[in-house]
């Protein structure tokens, strides 16, 4: 194996650290997906409205997203370190990745969700207003059941991305698999930890993306 020695390896700590990703990519997916569903709806709905004031709200708001989305994901995590350490009690560990987790992906997930929203053929839409239906009803049970592919598309890319923060946050402490392939694979040289924990996101997010891959085609063969 080229000078590797995987017979050291403290899988027990290997386990706790892949259990502490799967915690973190739980709960920031979770309410990632409480935040951005309904951002995504207001974007798509707001940035259709002939309202002049809504107009100009939806552009405020864009703007703000676009920021966020913009922002890399290692500086944005520095800078919540306050707001996380002020919410979860810690900035550090698993709490106190999460609020970075959310407010990075957030965003992110609602422009997906609003491009879901905007492929939905426009036909529907207009004969349920012509069947009087309220923009709650039209967003219930016409544009979220019509754009579902699309949705667990979004949510299936989100999810693969916050993975990928993850391991971003293990910069800053903020442990799973990511802080471990940092603390022993570069700061002590231990490679066979940063090829496993590598091989087991590498493997954690083909699962995810098979997932996601499959229910987008259950969905839209429905």
């Amino acid at each position: 194996m080229g000078g590797l020695d995987f017979s050291a390896l403290n899988w027990d700590e290997m386990l706790d650290a892949t259990v502490a990703t799967l915690k973190m990519l739980a709960f920031s997916g979770i309410f990632t997906i409480i935040l951005g569903l309904p951002l995504g709806i207001v974007l798509y709905l707001w940035g259709k409205s002939n309202n002049g004031i809504i107009r100009a709200v939806y552009s405020v708001l864009s703007f703000i997203v676009n920021i966020l989305r913009s922002v890399p994901f290692i500086i944005l995590m520095v800078a919540l370190i306050p707001f996380s350490k002020s919410i979860m009690g810690t900035s550090i560990g698993v709490l106190g990745t999460i609020p970075a987790l959310v407010i990075g992906a957030a965003p992110f997930f609602a422009r997906l969700v609003e491009t879901a929203l905007r492929e939905v053929d426009r036909g529907i839409i207009e004969a349920a207003q012509g069947m009087g239906a309220s923009t709650g009803q039209i967003v219930m049970r016409v544009l979220l059941p019509e754009a579902r592919p699309g949705l667990v598309a979004g949510v299936t890319i989100t999810i693969v991305t916050l993975v990928s923060y993850t391991a971003m946050s293990g910069m800053i402490g903020g442990g799973g698999l990511g802080d471990l392939a940092i603390r022993y694979g570069y700061y002590r040289y231990e490679k066979e930890v940063m090829l496993i924990s590598v091989a087991l996101m590498v493997i954690l997010v083909q699962l995810l993306q098979m997932a996601g891959d499959r229910l987008v085609r259950h969905f839209t063969r429905k």
